[in-house]
């Protein structure tokens, strides 16, 4: 099979500066471009060949294009792959700050910040003897971090930009970016650096105007930032609107955004159904959701075991154990509407747990501390009448819906 020479792909470069064709420039400097297949274009010092086509700095930064290709394709060396990917990006960078008031090499920015990240996830995998296995825990991402501050610096270029007509504006490239640092943010476990990016987002004019696609992925990384901190009713607002915006054929991302908003709804009383559990493959959640509705807190614990690696690869895992709290608040809703009184006998309330088996684990002692509890965090009204060992609930609304008051 013949490939077409380097001189054909610099003149596809000569024609999309000329053209102003960002998308076409931005496919011409990613390592998921066909042209990336191209063994006439693995090679690397072509300064001397961009230099008959394009002037300086073009002719290093695609020639260190072009090194971080071979490096990844034919050595598969990402660390040094890395390298010459950063140095793409600060080069371009120049380049980009330097064009007042245009803003058609957007694309070409968001492109090789992509291939950045993803490049530099592989370098610390490999630096970790883990290449290829994303899954690998580690305290140490150096090539990660260097990412994120060169992605700063990119997202700083774009967010100053605030004299330049709207149109023309660098400002368009924030939430892209801002995405991918969550992405990294995510990974290596540095969350509260998510804070500032997502003001700077509030704040911005443009919120509600940026491409859908952004807005949705920027719902998803809030939602799961909202649900670690435990406020639920945000992170169901968040999830929701990501659930409900992603294209109805990516079933992949909607596995994914599921993942965290079922917990996130059964923590604010909305049980999902059965079938769409199975709709979209998320059978570990069946067991646990039935054991809710019963009330049954044996169950989520075999429930939880059953799946612990799932659970705790998508870091749900603490989240669905505060589920136990709803499950005995369930369990306690069902016995007061068996008895149809408001006056509840402790006793009843500790042989409903001893019909779960628990009556060895939790005594009559511990019941009355546990329905404090819940008293007290609002999942019960009323209050405990230790003299008659009675639980005196409220006559109207006992049990509140969770979504008022989580």
């Amino acid at each position: 099979m013949s490939f077409p020479p380097i001189s054909d792909y610099l003149s596809q470069f000569e024609i999309a500066m000329e053209n102003r064709e960002g998308q076409m420039l931005a496919n011409l400097l990613s390592h998921r471009d066909g042209h990336t297949t191209n063994k006439r274009l693995l090679i690397e010092n072509a300064e001397d060949d961009v230099q008959e086509f394009l002037p300086s700095p073009w002719d290093t930064l695609i020639a260190n294009h072009l090194r971080s290709v071979v490096h990844v394709l034919v050595h598969s060396n990402y660390i040094s792959a890395v390298e010459y990917q950063n140095q793409v990006v600060c080069a371009f960078l120049k380049l980009f700050q330097a064009m007042k008031d245009e803003n058609w090499t957007l694309p070409v920015l968001l492109t090789m910040l992509l291939d950045l990240r993803v490049i530099s996830l592989q370098a610390d995998l490999q630096t970790h003897g883990a290449a290829g296995n994303s899954q690998v825990v580690s305290t140490n991402w150096k090539h990660l971090e260097k990412a994120a501050e060169n992605l700063m610096n990119c997202f700083r270029v774009c967010a100053s930009d605030t004299r330049a007509h709207a149109d023309v504006s660098k400002r368009w490239g924030m939430l892209g970016i801002v995405n991918q640092l969550f992405k990294i943010y995510f990974k290596i476990n540095k969350l509260n650096l998510c804070k500032p990016l997502i003001r700077a987002i509030d704040q911005s004019p443009m919120r509600d105007q940026f491409t859908l696609s952004d807005r949705v992925t920027f719902s998803y990384f809030n939602g799961r930032k909202c649900l670690l901190e435990s406020d639920f009713k945000l992170a169901d607002k968040f999830l929701t609107f990501a659930f409900s915006n992603c294209p109805p054929d990516s079933t992949k991302n909607l596995r994914l955004i599921l993942v965290y908003l079922v917990p996130t709804g059964m923590m604010l009383g909305k049980m999902p159904t059965v079938s769409s559990l199975e709709k979209h493959n998320l059978g570990q959640y069946i067991p646990l959701r039935n054991a809710v509705v019963e009330g049954n807190v044996k169950k989520i614990d075999r429930a939880i075991a059953e799946d612990e690696e799932f659970f705790v690869y998508y870091g749900v895992f603490l989240i669905l154990e505060r589920l136990k709290i709803i499950a005995f608040r369930n369990l306690f809703k069902r016995v007061v509407s068996v008895l149809n009184t408001h006056q509840v006998p402790i006793d009843a309330l500790v042989a409903a747990l001893a019909a779960q088996d628990l009556a060895e684990e939790i005594d009559k002692d511990e019941v009355e501390c546990l329905l404090a509890n819940l008293i007290y965090d609002n999942y019960i009204k009323g209050y405990i009448s230790h003299q008659h060992q009675k639980l005196v609930i409220s006559k109207q609304n006992p049990f509140p819906k969770l979504a008022t008051f989580l």
